[in-house]
């Protein structure tokens, strides 16, 4: 487990990333308000196209070209002649120039500048930027083929993301010796699929490039279903997944899970709902309720009890931006009520 697992998750409340505010400000007030324990920086892709995804960390890719949010890279010559400052920055691990720029990240700036100016510092923080399998794949070049099955491309994709998470890592440090870095990988929903011809040791190589880079707490967020021994056999240390659809998927890898939990590894559970639709009937009772039974799911199959108490979190189920601000705030709230009712029905004082 990265730095000794200085944290001790216990089920204190995070989130994803993205919020439906326009606002940097506002954004990290409700962040700072429902999970202060371990703030993630707020994305707010409804303030810019360049804060969707995609765009928000390919502002030094080369070749890279960005419309209305839609991203493409451009290989040709200019592509080459970017890849040799690129790769020359990889190898003297020159990571500065990645950290996404005010115009792309406002979120994270002004987490760092408050959160520096304050004498009290959170528990840890957190930290997230897309995955090299989910942006090769929504990534195309100037033909339409998607960056995934352009060996060159993928292989600079996977280690420009290095450069990134370290440059967030390196800021984020700042605040709190602990640190944590997701990867939030959606299309490895798609992995073992038709459309999705990477090999398992494709998926893994991306991930553990990028992994690689990142000192601290490393995790992976899939907000669907996907091959979850693929995941856990990485050197991940939290796995962030959406409990509120996908926990019985997960109780179908045992034996991986239980390999995970037992050189620390830790569950971040989605089990309050990004959707608005379901948020509405959902309250703490019925959440917890439901957490209960799928953790019972995961009994069933025995995980230790122990493990389940000290080695999870609580989240949304996904990001939170293309909801309502009500809608979004009420998720918040929801995140922060189970993490203090779990905290009390399941966790040991002793070991939290």
């Amino acid at each position: 487990m990265s730095q000794g697992m200085s944290l001790k998750p216990c089920w204190l409340p995070t989130t994803i990333g993205s919020l439906p505010y326009t606002s940097a400000a506002e954004a990290l007030q409700a962040v700072m308000r429902f999970t202060p324990e371990i703030p993630a920086w707020p994305q707010l892709p409804r303030r810019s196209p360049l804060e969707n995804m995609y765009a928000q960390y390919t502002e030094l890719f080369p070749g890279v070209e960005v419309t209305d949010g839609q991203v493409r890279v451009v290989i040709d010559d200019a592509f080459r002649t970017g890849l040799e400052r690129l790769y020359l920055d990889y190898v003297e691990e020159n990571v500065d120039r990645y950290l996404p720029s005010v115009s792309r990240a406002p979120g994270l700036r002004m987490m760092v500048d408050t959160l520096l100016a304050q004498t009290d510092r959170p528990t840890a923080v957190k930290g997230q930027l897309t995955g090299p399998i989910s942006l090769a794949m929504q990534v195309t070049d100037q033909d339409l083929k998607p960056l995934l099955y352009d060996e060159i491309a993928f292989d600079a994709v996977s280690r420009y993301l290095r450069l990134v998470a370290r440059a967030q890592e390196k800021v984020l440090s700042q605040i709190s010796p602990t640190t944590i870095v997701f990867l939030d990988e959606p299309y490895l929903n798609a992995y073992g699929s038709a459309l999705f011809s990477l090999s398992r040791e494709q998926v893994v190589n991306g991930l553990e490039e990028v992994f690689q880079g990142i000192k601290g707490l490393k995790g992976v967020h899939c907000c669907g279903n996907t091959d979850w021994s693929v995941v856990l056999s990485t050197s991940l240390d939290i796995l962030s997944f959406d409990a509120y659809h996908f926990a019985e998927t997960l109780a179908l890898y045992p034996d991986d899970l239980k390999a995970f939990l037992n050189r620390g590894g830790v569950l971040a559970w989605g089990i309050v709902p990004a959707e608005e639709q379901l948020l509405a009937g959902e309250d703490t009772r019925s959440l917890v309720e439901r957490l209960m039974a799928r953790l019972q799911l995961l009994r069933n199959k025995g995980i230790p009890d122990e493990y389940l108490a000290a080695q999870s979190l609580v989240t949304p189920s996904c990001g939170l931006g293309s909801l309502s601000v009500p809608a979004a705030e009420k998720a918040l709230d929801l995140v922060a009520q189970v993490s203090k009712e779990a905290r009390a029905r399941l966790t040991d004082s002793r070991a939290c």
